[in-house]
């Protein structure tokens, strides 16, 4: 037996924690920590390694780069107090380190519906144009099997 495989937990237990310390970090972010730069930081998704020592939390921000930057320090600057915090509320042996990563999915979302909106446009061209064309030959050119027998007569 792999000396590693006895220390890792079941991926449901990684889950049920990651989800708790979801939670935990978005209400200390709200009460405990007291830096202006996290107050528009809303946390989207946290992943749990399964020996449950890495935590990795995503995060959106609205705002400009600038602002993104600003949170990104504020988090890093109370990455130490939030992992107390997540500690003291959690009921594990060892506290998971926490990792910071920018959620990029609501800007590829939002890129996301440009693009259909833009292709539903370009759909809507080509319907008008297509709305009042005509066949460059006969409407129909497929020979069918009633014209045989009136060819036979």
């Amino acid at each position: 037996m792999n000396p590693q495989e006895g220390i890792m937990a079941d991926p449901a237990r990684a889950a049920r924690l990651a989800q708790r310390i979801k939670v935990l970090v978005a209400q200390s972010l709200g009460k405990v920590v007291k830096d202006p730069r996290v107050e528009n930081v809303t946390i989207t998704d946290t992943r749990v390694t399964n020996d449950l020592q890495n935590a990795t939390v995503y995060y959106t921000v609205l705002g400009e780069d600038a602002e993104k930057a600003e949170a990104a320090a504020g988090l890093a600057k109370a990455k130490g107090i939030l992992r107390k915090e997540v500690g003291r509320n959690l009921t594990v042996r060892l506290t998971p380190t926490l990792e910071f990563v920018a959620d990029e999915i609501p800007v590829n979302a939002s890129n996301l519906e440009e693009l259909l909106r833009e292709a539903k446009a370009r759909d809507a061209e080509v319907a008008a144009l297509a709305s009042g064309a005509t066949h460059a030959g006969e409407a129909d050119p497929y020979k069918h099997d009633d014209e045989d027998d009136e060819a036979e007569v």
